[in-house]
């Protein structure tokens, strides 16, 4: 497809989400109203409008010759979602997100691999188009992924056996399973993005809008007075490096595919790392930082707010995630303390420019947070 062509499918995907957005909040009014007499009226509206949708989709297809599918543009997004454990895509489907953050796969398998079909339905739910990016960590290793072999670490005590590949670290004690990786070595990078067989390609495949890259901060591990103990002074630089190659690749594929580092918020210094990013997502700036329902340092707030700010007035998008729930890591509690943290959490990201979320720290739960919830 042509620059032309596929500035006129954005736009078309503009106009689309603005009817749907529309229509949907006539039929709120219509509620909040309670005029039971318009519920009908609105209801085969919105199914007409629905219908009117594919039938015009379809026949842009036809007119360029390829298949446009239905999405949002990536301003228009205002909320968000993040799970990445118990995933069912039919309730996530029912809700109003805008973006949804999620695992490539249901149970983090090979074989239980999201498919095209399901990652397009979600796309396309009843209760309003929604983007979809996929999670993939990029910094550390994950026993139970596809490219795993149990030989490298037999007996399970987090140091790689040997005849593990060169680029396999130490396993993170916080988080058992996973592995610290030396990023920067062509066949890390190999099983990442590249190959018909990597991650991003599989991701691609599956048709998600982007990916939603995890341990960005893996260079301060590595990096002068890091935990690794290694004081490798091209750390910084290599994860640049790394998120930029990805980003180059995906968007040779797809040229609106969105590109979402978590946390390695100080990288936005870098102006090529700033250009190859969608947005960033950032973990615990209100709370959480230091312990789940903790609030976290004002000065931390401050300095992760400064950095941040980076990448809001480069127009980008900036997701806030923060952990207010104190009383469980699996299921939120909104009693009146956290419906308090949870309301200032929102209000203070929302002043300043960012998209909050509010959730429990295992992400395997579609939390929807009381007062807060997706329009």
């Amino acid at each position: 497809m042509g620059i032309s062509a596929r500035r006129d499918s954005k736009a078309f995907a503009e106009y689309t989400y603005v009817i749907v957005k529309a229509i949907q909040n006539m039929k709120s009014e219509s509620d909040n109203l309670q005029q039971p007499s318009l519920f009908p009226f609105f209801t085969v509206i919105f199914s007409i409008a629905l219908v009117l949708i594919s039938l015009l989709s379809q026949f842009w297809s036809k007119a360029e010759g390829q298949t446009v599918k239905s999405s949002i543009p990536w301003n228009s997004v205002n909320d968000f979602t993040y799970q990445l454990q118990d995933i069912n895509l039919n309730t996530i489907e029912k809700t109003k997100f805008d973006l949804v953050i999620i695992d490539y796969s249901r149970d983090g398998s090979e074989s239980g691999r999201f498919t095209a079909e399901e990652i397009e339905a979600l796309k396309n739910s009843a209760n309003g188009l929604k983007l979809v990016l996929a999670y993939v960590s990029i910094g550390e290793a994950e026993d139970y992924r596809w490219y795993w072999k149990k030989s490298w670490d037999v007996d399970k005590n987090g140091i790689p056996d040997k005849g593990a590949p060169s680029w396999l670290g130490l396993s993170n004690p916080n988080w058992p399973g996973n592995y610290k990786v030396k990023y920067w070595e062509p066949e890390w990078q190999a099983i990442v993005f590249g190959l018909p067989t990597s991650y991003l390609d599989k991701i691609i495949e599956a048709g998600f809008d982007g990916v939603y890259l995890d341990i960005i901060d893996a260079y301060e591990y590595w990096g002068p007075d890091g935990d690794s103990g290694k004081d490798r002074k091209t750390a910084e630089d290599e994860m640049v490096d790394f998120v930029v190659k990805i980003s180059e690749y995906a968007r040779s594929k797809n040229s609106d595919f969105g590109i979402f580092p978590q946390n390695g918020a100080p990288l936005g210094k870098h102006e090529e790392y700033l250009n190859a990013v969608t947005g960033i997502g950032q973990e615990d700036i209100y709370y959480g930082y230091n312990s789940d329902g903790e609030k976290t340092l004002k000065k931390i707030t401050k300095e992760l707010e400064g950095y941040l700010n980076v990448f809001k007035n480069a127009g980008k998008l900036v997701l806030t995630i923060d952990y207010p729930f104190s009383c469980s890591e699996n299921k939120p509690c909104f009693n009146k303390k956290s419906k308090k943290k949870i309301n200032n959490t929102y209000k203070k990201s929302r002043e300043n420019g960012y998209i909050p979320y509010c959730t429990v720290r295992n992400l395997n739960y579609l939390t929807i947070n009381p007062d807060n919830q997706p329009d």
